[in-house]
């Protein structure tokens, strides 16, 4: 899906760019505008509305003149005519954008209920009405009476069952309602978190739509309702996984929060769940590379998910070891495998891509790999790797890893036996053993993996 066309106050107006430049005739076009807003002739309304809508798309100044026509405007939604009804509509939705007091000013008129009314119009009056329920519940003076206005069990049903734009922004606006505990709990009995994760999982991660999505639901998920709804949601879980691993910072955040939450809050019920979906190799990246809030709560997550109840309080390097290894042996066994290479699968893309994003910037480099593999004759060999290197631009480095059973301690190099690529196949071992080649060059990145059992 893509990107929402209405964010808050960033919702593109219509037909046009915003601008202060006003031209010579703007003030004789906003006064004639106003006059024939005051006629009895409905088709000279219905004109000077449309007026309003072009001008106010142009210039703040001119919002701010026609902040007097906002009462006659919310009258025209109630007239029989649609044509009459849309045009007000939409020019009270770019007299809103951008200007708090006309939000104010537009609910304080009473329009709430004929827009409210029109959620049950056709697509066009619904994304219409739905967009400026978005934008005026973006003041959050216009929030209690949102609220009260009883709009929330329809936008429920809009993000279930409307167009694809209205369910965008009947998103955002229940995001805007979410700030309050007590507005929470009225979102989540409209039972809107199946069609959350919907648009979740149906949405590029990187979107600010999954941003709003992973917001919500973090919000929402302080609450038991709206936790058994996401665990009992097919993909729930999995899809706030998805967005820690490939999101943006803010969504990764979110969903961090999301099921840090859901730990600390029943840890013995959401703990199992929240493993199942491969949630580790996005844990451990954010240990290393998230900001310095994200590494507290992915170090913090990953002491609840170990087997332990009573998780320590503080965390070092050997002890992230400990917690990982602890965690992969509680895979069961028919899983180990594949569950395995799929783990480090996905941490040598994270790897990638995180050192593409890094390498022109002479960043500091972090791979963190880890991988298990079963031999069939009752030995595992388990490992996580932490490798730091600070690269120069250009500057070629070539890493070569063979690890075994044992762990390797943290930041030594003595269990770390280096050897070159036709050696290591050539190496007599009775140990699984994991071959990782990193070659770091000025433009791009080179990654192998090489897995051998000791048959």
């Amino acid at each position: 899906m893509d990107s929402p066309k209405y964010s808050s106050d960033s919702y593109t107006l219509a037909a046009g760019t915003s601008s202060d430049n006003d031209s010579p005739r703007t003030p004789y076009a906003v006064n004639e505008t106003l006059r024939l807003l005051q006629s009895d002739d409905l088709s000279s309304k219905i004109e000077a509305a449309k007026q309003i809508r072009r001008l106010s798309k142009t210039s703040h100044r001119n919002r701010r003149h026609f902040s007097s026509a906002i009462p006659q405007l919310v009258d025209m939604l109630r007239s029989d005519s649609v044509e009459s009804a849309q045009s007000a509509l939409l020019a009270l939705l770019n007299l809103a954008v951008k200007d708090e007091t006309n939000k104010i000013s537009i609910v304080d008129a009473g329009a709430l209920e004929p827009i409210i009314g029109f959620l049950h119009s056709d697509s066009n009056m619904q994304e219409h009405a739905t967009a400026t329920l978005l934008t005026l519940s973006a003041a959050s003076v216009n929030k209690p009476a949102i609220v009260a206005s009883g709009v929330i069990p329809f936008l429920a049903d809009i993000l279930r069952d409307g167009s694809p734009q209205a369910k965008v922004d009947a998103l955002m606006a229940l995001y805007n309602l979410s700030t309050h505990p007590d507005y929470c709990k009225l979102i989540i009995h409209a039972e809107p978190v199946p069609s959350i994760v919907y648009l979740l999982k149906t949405c590029k991660k990187s979107s600010k739509l999954a941003e709003k999505c992973s917001a919500l639901i973090e919000s929402l998920v302080e609450f038991e309702e709206a936790r058994i709804a996401l665990t009992s949601e097919e993909g729930g879980v999995l899809a706030i996984v998805e967005v820690l691993e490939s999101g943006s910072l803010q969504s990764r955040e979110h969903a961090l929060g999301t099921l840090l939450t859901m730990c600390q809050i029943d840890r013995c019920k959401y703990r199992e769940p929240i493993l199942r979906e491969g949630v580790i190799p996005g844990l451990l990246e954010l240990t290393v590379l998230g900001s310095q809030r994200s590494q507290f709560k992915a170090q913090t997550l990953l002491r609840l998910l170990r087997d332990s109840p009573n998780p320590r309080t503080d965390i070092q390097p050997e002890t992230l070891e400990n917690i990982v290894c602890n965690l992969i042996s509680q895979i069961d066994v028919d899983e180990q495998s594949g569950k395995a290479k799929q783990m480090l699968t996905e941490m040598v893309q994270i790897s990638m891509e995180q050192s593409l994003r890094h390498l022109q910037q002479r960043a500091m480099i972090f791979f963190c790999f880890c991988f298990e593999t079963f031999t069939g004759m009752g030995f595992w060999g388990t490992t996580v790797q932490m490798n730091k290197e600070e690269i120069g631009r250009g500057k070629p480095v070539q890493a070569y890893v063979m690890v075994s059973s044992d762990w390797c301690s943290w930041g030594t190099s003595s269990k770390l036996p280096q050897m070159q690529l036709g050696n290591f196949f050539n190496a007599s071992s009775d140990l699984p053993i994991v071959h990782v080649l990193i070659q770091l060059a000025k433009d791009q990145i080179h990654f192998q993996a090489f897995v051998r059992d000791k048959h």
